[in-house]
């Protein structure tokens, strides 16, 4: 039997209605389809992210720790292993597909060490102590993340995936209403500072093969039984083809410090290598504050993130 997280169901049924439910419905047969097709023992709880549940297995062939992600196929998922497999091509420090199901969007993962996120580094008291943010154990993450991303970024994107100049399309059609809408006179122009951003950039979307949601979450220690002691390792991507610089925002945005946004910024397009290019990078990290408010007003929102708003507020500053 799997107990299936109360908040992964309100998710889905609140984000996904019918699709949602019917994900959730069929995730118990999936569960028990997946751990007899791959030979896989339970190892552990139940986890799960915002459209996932992940459980801890055994490969009883060979007594190998791994996770058995299972989700919806959509646009963003549907490229996880596509991308997960061409940064390991590389070398690029990602997560091991071990398995994958086309038809149903399973996948066979390894198992890092969930108890280890980069996050807990930059939190007092750890992980999950529900601590202030520390600054200095959070610019010594960020550094950590820029190496990180820097490997991706250096990946060209595979054919067939979503892209960052079909996004920017959508976002800017999308862009007059939402500005429109938002309650707040000085939201309107901070967002319409965005568009702008964005529209200076728009023609050159980029080729790169970019994670989209690379944050502190989202890198875990490598574990020592896998060879991968003292590594971190990139996961739950939801890749896209485009600019590096569209991968900015989440490491601003998680463990949030506005007095270290500009800090941050320039630490991460040092990494990349952007560092007569910040114009750019700037721009399209504004692209991802447009984003953000045109998917929150199109669900009901007046006013735009405080956070993303203070981001947006200082790098138009620092221009």
């Amino acid at each position: 039997m799997i107990d299936i997280p109360d908040e992964l169901i309100a998710t889905q049924y609140a984000f996904n209605g019918a699709a949602g439910r019917d994900f959730i419905a069929a995730l118990p047969g999936l569960a028990g389809r997946f751990l007899e097709e791959w030979g896989l023992r339970r190892d552990g709880a139940v986890m799960y992210g915002m459209c996932a549940l992940v459980l801890p297995v055994v490969r009883e062939a060979d007594g190998v720790p791994a996770v058995l992600k299972l989700q919806s196929v959509d646009e963003e998922t549907a490229g996880e292993p596509v991308a997960l497999r061409a940064w390991g091509a590389a070398g690029a420090g990602t997560v091991e597909v071990l398995g994958h199901d086309p038809e149903t969007g399973a996948l066979l993962l390894e198992r890092l060490d969930e108890e280890r996120p980069l996050s807990g580094m930059g939190v007092g008291g750890g992980a999950g102590a529900g601590g202030v943010v520390d600054a200095a154990g959070a610019r010594a993450a960020v550094t950590i993340l820029g190496g990180v991303l820097a490997r991706l970024a250096a990946v060209p994107a595979p054919e067939g995936l979503r892209t960052l100049g079909d996004a920017v399309e959508r976002m800017l059609a999308a862009a007059p209403e939402a500005v429109a809408r938002l309650a707040d006179a000085a939201d309107r122009r901070l967002l319409a500072h965005c568009v702008a951003a964005v529209r200076e950039v728009a023609d050159e979307p980029g080729d790169r093969l970019l994670h989209w949601d690379l944050h502190y979450d989202n890198i875990l220690a490598g574990r020592a039984d896998a060879g991968r002691a003292g590594e971190w390792v990139a996961l739950d991507p939801k890749p896209l083809a485009g600019d590096p610089g569209f991968e900015l925002f989440p490491a601003l945005d998680n463990l949030f410090d506005a007095d270290e946004v500009v800090w941050r910024f320039d630490a991460l397009t040092e990494a990349l290598g952007l560092e007569r290019d910040r114009e750019r990078a700037r721009a399209w990290t504004l692209g991802r504050v447009l984003q953000n408010a045109v998917w929150s007003v199109a669900g009901g929102e007046r006013r735009m993130a405080p956070d993303h708003a203070e981001i947006a507020r200082r790098l138009l500053r620092r221009r």
